[in-house]
């Protein structure tokens, strides 16, 4: 007699899988099948499927505390199907046994059994193309899918061992995605269910969190959207080590971030590390250290990946743009920035220009002199020297804590409106007039300002100076604040359908 041993599995579904796919695409494929098979769905049932002539029936028996399904194969019998063997598969879609009028059921009658209208069972017809690889021991799947004639696509892993599938799934940067099995994924995708995700954006003086929804029409809608001051990069030094003091703070940040993202049933979470842990000497070390803390893996991305996501951020916020643009995001540890012309794009890069930088240098968490002003307008002039001599754009926004601060202050709000803060024009005026108020006040009196995030104001005065020197040397009079930010381009490129 054959024993099954039950297996453990991970599986996502979804249109576009980012760097796992390319992981995979690297490796030798094991084999390609194709298949027409016919899933039936239940509330709370099992795997209950018809493929190539048989009844085929894996029962979960447990999920695991990293949210691994294990799935026992049960039956797997060919029609006809005994009256018998038929009552098996209403037992497992949890439906009472109705009174079977024949000796056996073949699958056109089995399906019209337990498919009557009004029914609790929804059969789906189901085309699936699977390309199967091996990765870390574990048997990998990348599967292109046709049910009831709605696209998708679904990645998997499974193996006896649960954590070789963890470490698989770790390896192919999927850790942050919800394990969804056949069954839930086929029901969402035919019910057109809006689909949540989340971002977690950590950089050099916030963490931002981000969760989206997508609805039928493609449309994202914002369902949380907020930051936490946990000044990673605070006292980098020339050494650039995070302490332990600032990196308890961020982990701690994101663990609540992760538990409220399950909270609101998110499909997957992403997180992405920019200038602060880009530069760290430690950066490895604090990302190995939020992972153990928080079971979620930090992609470290390049500046010029940060520069791209932001300006697909900013134009998917502005609508039709047209002529010459320049975005410009500027952060605690950097500013990236991406010129290009109506939809494409001609250069972008990062310099290390970030407020907590020049805060610390000049010690502008306080008020100060118009000489220290000065002096660091010079030194962030002299940084940002690689956008001196540019043509003028006709077009400049700006995005990131320091101006949507700004904007906050110019409307007084309290509290902060994303949608009013979005599309604000600040101009030089403005600028000077902000300039001279942080200037003029240590951190304390900062707080009190209406708009103004209290954990930004040791910050804010050397955001405003970056803001104003980049104006300046793209000879603008006014910039576009756009509230969107990294995390929506990052949402945007790896969740759009």
């Amino acid at each position: 007699m054959t024993t099954i041993t039950p297996r453990w599995e991970w599986r996502w579904f979804g249109r576009r899988f980012g760097a796992a796919e390319a992981r995979l695409a690297a490796l030798a494929p094991e084999g390609v099948q194709e298949s027409d098979e016919i899933y039936l769905l239940a509330g709370a049932g099992d795997n209950v499927k018809v493929r190539a002539e048989l009844i085929d029936i894996k029962v979960l028996r447990q999920v695991n505390a990293d949210g691994l399904e294990q799935w026992t194969p049960v039956m797997k019998a060919g029609f006809p199907l005994p009256a018998t063997e038929a009552a098996k598969v209403f037992e497992s879609l949890r439906l009472p046994v109705p009174s079977l009028s024949r000796t056996s059921y073949g699958i056109d009658e089995l399906v019209t059994e337990l498919a009557k209208p009004g029914g609790a069972v929804r059969p789906v017809n189901v085309h699936k193309r699977r390309v199967r690889y091996k990765i870390g021991g574990c048997m990998a799947e990348c599967s292109d899918v046709v049910a009831n004639g709605r696209p998708t696509r679904t990645i998997a892993v499974e193996s006896e061992d649960a954590q070789a599938v963890v470490r698989a799934v770790r390896e192919l940067g999927l850790a942050g995605y919800a394990n969804t099995s056949y069954p839930r994924g086929l029901a969402a995708l035919i019910d057109d269910a809006p689909a949540r995700y989340a971002v977690i954006d950590v950089g050099t003086n916030s963490v931002k969190f981000h969760i989206g929804e997508r609805d039928r029409d493609g449309h994202w809608h914002r369902v949380v959207d907020r930051a936490e001051m946990t000044r990673l990069g605070e006292g980098f030094g020339q050494q650039r080590v995070i302490t332990a003091a600032a990196l308890e703070r961020t982990a701690d940040a994101i663990a609540g971030m992760v538990d409220e993202a399950k909270r609101q049933d998110v499909a997957a979470i992403t997180a992405v590390g920019t200038a602060g842990l880009r530069i760290a000497s430690n950066g490895r070390e604090v990302v190995a250290a939020i992972r153990t803390r928080t079971g979620l893996d930090i992609e470290v991305i390049s500046g010029e990946d940060e520069g791209r996501f932001a300006y697909l951020a900013a134009r998917s916020g502005l609508g039709a743009v047209s002529g010459s643009l320049v975005v410009f995001d500027t952060g605690g540890g950097s500013s990236q920035f991406t010129f290009g012309h109506d939809s494409s794009v001609d250069e972008r890069f990062s310099v290390e220009v970030g407020a907590v930088r020049y805060t610390e240098r000049f010690k502008l968490d306080g008020s100060v002199s118009l000489d220290t002003l000065h002096e660091a307008m010079a030194a962030i002039a002299a940084d940002l020297s690689r956008i001196d001599g540019r043509p003028v754009p006709d077009r400049l926004v700006a995005m990131g804590g320091a101006v949507t601060n700004m904007a906050a202050v110019k409307h007084r709000l309290a509290p902060y409106d994303p949608n009013v803060v979005q599309g604000t024009v600040l101009d030089r005026a403005e600028i000077e007039r902000q300039i001279e108020l942080y200037r003029s006040q240590d951190a304390e009196s900062r707080r009190e300002i209406v708009g103004l995030q209290p954990k930004r104001a040791e910050v804010i005065l050397a955001g405003a100076c970056i803001v104003r020197t980049v104006m300046e040397k793209l000879g603008q009079e006014n910039l576009t604040v756009s509230d969107r930010g990294l995390r929506h381009g990052v949402l945007s490129e790896r969740f759009d359908a």
